[in-house]
């Protein structure tokens, strides 16, 4: 079994970070009156399925009664009309069922449109749990039937924290600059961190630092950007780099660079680190690829005048 699937976390006590949203959903699980639908928000790789596990068995759906779907290959209308119909039978093994629907955002207008139907008038036994890395493109009216919760990055400290304890668990200690590399590479997301970890700890000490730089490499393109940004890099490189990157959300390429920049910054004094920041302050939701070009070219031509 993959390393991020060993650890995954089942309860709010071993859930790592994000405190103020476990409380909020800890406050609202107490009541008797709770919210019936959620929307888990947040950056790939950081836990929001996870939660949306974690609550489904709290609100009382058995392991039978929790069903994912992964709306980017089931986008359309025909999985919210399927979704409806179960939704009218009762759980298996539990006191409730509960529907998470992962990458909702990539849900068909007409299937949000069927959901939203559904999520007016969710049957009493039915809670449904949205995840998404890109809320902006649901519909207004859906996001105002649910219970919001944003899942934030790791920082540091705490991405660290858990690597370590994860190393030890597994009978192995590994340096601390090894460990510091994985989390500035892995910009806060424990999912690509455990990944390397995972990798980094199949092979010798002398070598671990290597595999880490290497591993980060292989799992984002967007980590090469923000790498060849920081370290003065001639527009022909980054050209080639971006055109790797023309599939991936413009958006999320940009909160990763900020967020590495911010790192490096925060490390110590580092002009192009700020020159990074000030390029990529804006966001892309209106310019998208375009703007994401415009910003590294921005960042080559400052550090050139």
């Amino acid at each position: 079994m993959a390393l991020y699937q060993k650890y995954r976390p089942n309860s709010f006590d071993n859930f790592i970070g994000n405190t103020d949203t476990i409380e909020a959903l800890r406050n609202l699980l107490s009541k008797k009156e709770r919210p019936h639908v959620y929307l888990f928000s947040g950056p790939t790789g950081c836990g929001k399925t996870t939660l949306a596990r974690i609550v489904s068995q709290l609100v009382g759906a058995g392991p039978t009664d929790i069903t994912e779907i992964d709306t980017a290959d089931f986008r359309g209308i025909d999985t919210i009309r399927e979704l409806r119909k179960q939704s009218q039978y009762k759980p298996m093994n539990g006191d409730s069922r509960a529907w998470i629907l992962d990458e909702c955002h990539k849900l068909s207008n007409d299937a949000q449109n069927a959901l939203l139907k559904l999520l007016e008038d969710t049957p009493e036994h039915v809670y449904f749990f949205l995840c998404t890395t890109d809320p902006h493109k649901l519909l207004p009216t859906i996001v105002g039937r649910c219970s919001i919760h944003e899942v934030k990055k790791l920082g540091d400290s705490e991405m660290i924290g858990l690597l370590r304890r994860i190393a030890k668990k597994e009978g192995e200690k590994v340096d601390i600059p090894v460990l510091e590399q994985i989390a500035l590479d892995s910009q806060g997301h424990p999912r690509n961190a455990i990944n390397t970890l995972e990798k980094v700890l199949a092979v010798e000490p002398d070598k671990r630092m290597q595999i880490a730089k290497k591993t980060a490499e292989e799992q984002s393109q967007s980590i090469a950007l923000c790498r060849a940004l920081i370290r003065g890099a001639k527009w022909k490189e980054v050209r080639g780099i971006l055109k790797g990157l023309k599939e991936e959300d413009p958006e999320g390429v940009r909160r990763h660079v900020l967020a590495y920049a911010s790192s490096v910054l925060l490390g110590g004094d580092n002009q192009t680190a700020a020159v990074v920041l000030e390029c990529f302050i804006e966001p892309f939701y209106n310019s998208g690829f375009p703007g994401l070009v415009y910003a590294c070219y921005s960042v080559v031509k400052d550090r050139k005048s």
